[in-house]
């Protein structure tokens, strides 16, 4: 729906990063660790203002280990004197693992391997991008934030679908157990891996997914049903905003004329 929700029904907010410096640069990013650009840090510090602003407040927040969701997180709770609630971390809140696409701008790629095929792999549910090797530098296994994990599960390049199934088990772990104890929750992580838990929590096919753009900085609110799936889901902010910022996502693999 488009109407924000009444903050007394919302158990639920989701929050991508703020704009990072390779957003700015337009490049992928993936699991590289690449910090908020100035613009960002604003859109993270309004984030949190809108919500405060709002009347929203959390008893728990949740994020990835990359730093710029971290920070997004850090200056939103600020912004709403929340500095003090429980903060968890987890590597399965990262965005997708762009593989060989890590680093490399996103025009350059439509201009080497097509639009469609681009669009596949930045935007499709089951495409991977092209893996990289176990040597090489994004194959996160040396990373000591990583330490632990087997490298059955260590990626080297993911669909939107294998964001999927690592997000939805610690949503149900680790997520709808603070719910299901009446906490009010706040995530805030990537692109990709909060669009794989919006398909799971809205039920977005896999052919309507490749549309849904998540724009930076904005708060998205959910209220649940018992199943904890949504009832009700919409953006927190200036409509005409938002819809700008959504259209500039879509944009970012167009040449410039």
């Amino acid at each position: 729906m488009d109407s924000d929700l009444v903050k007394s029904d919302c158990q639920l907010v989701i929050l991508r990063h703020g704009e990072s410096e390779w957003n700015r640069k337009n490049l992928f990013t993936g699991w590289r660790d690449v910090p908020l650009s100035p613009q960002g840090e604003t859109e993270a510090r309004d984030a949190g203002r809108t919500l405060a602003e709002h009347g929203f407040s959390f008893d728990v927040a949740f994020t990835s280990v990359l730093s710029r969701a971290i920070k997004t997180l850090w200056l939103a709770i600020e912004q709403m004197d929340l500095m003090w609630i429980p903060v968890h971390k987890h590597w399965r809140l990262n965005e997708r693992h762009y593989g060989a696409l890590q680093g490399s701008d996103k025009v350059e790629a439509v201009k080497k391997f097509g639009e469609v095929q681009v669009k596949a792999w930045r935007r499709g549910y089951a495409t991977r991008p092209p893996l990289v090797s176990s040597d090489s530098i994004d194959y996160p296994e040396s990373d000591p934030r990583y330490a632990g994990i087997s490298r059955a599960e260590l990626p080297r390049g993911e669909s939107l679908k294998d964001v999927l199934q690592r997000v939805v088990p610690y949503w149900r772990d680790s997520i709808v157990p603070e719910l299901a104890a009446g906490k009010r929750v706040l995530i805030a992580a990537h692109g990709n891996s909060l669009r794989a838990l919006m398909k799971f929590l809205e039920n977005i096919s896999d052919s309507e997914i490749v549309d849904v753009n998540l724009p930076t900085g904005i708060p998205r609110t959910y209220r649940l049903d018992r199943e904890f799936k949504s009832v009700e889901a919409s953006f927190l902010g200036d409509v005409a905003q938002i819809q700008a910022k959504i259209e500039s996502v879509q944009k970012q693999t167009r040449a410039q004329s």
